[in-house]
């Protein structure tokens, strides 16, 4: 998985995650409780990397350089922001930005849980309804 974080990428991206690892762990895991047990600790491992990666990112820590380098981006915070998109001034955010962007780092658990019941969803449906 490779890093590329940003704000406008990240929510569809940790569905997508949520789903999949709905799929593998269902396939994988056929007791429920286990594979609940299985789903919360790749929840964390998942929610633990995008944490780190995106608010390092944010926050222009050099261990992000490669990443905003490799997107085109003048930082980390353009690129989270921006997404090479958005023209948005990202070296001037106001308190009301940062305010912004925290409410959209508290969203991410609820992109990967949407993801898990997008599985769920569809693991309980008949194939016709599926296709």
């Amino acid at each position: 998985m490779l890093p590329y974080d940003s704000f406008l990428i990240d929510g569809p991206w940790l569905v997508s995650i949520g789903w999949a690892l709905g799929k593998v762990t269902r396939r994988l895991v056929p007791d429920e409780a286990k594979r609940k047990k299985a789903n919360r600790a790749l929840s964390l491992a998942t929610l633990g990397i995008f944490y780190v990666t995106s608010i390092s990112l944010y926050f222009n820590l050099e261990w992000t350089r490669w990443i905003w380098e490799m997107c085109k981006a003048e930082s980390g915070r353009d690129w989270m922001i921006n997404s090479g998109v958005f023209k948005f001034d990202h070296e001037n955010v106001t308190p009301r930005g940062h305010a912004i962007a925290a409410a959209l780092f508290a969203t991410y658990p609820l992109w990967l849980k949407a993801g898990f019941m997008l599985e769920e969803r569809s693991a309980s449906m008949p194939y016709e309804e599926q296709v």
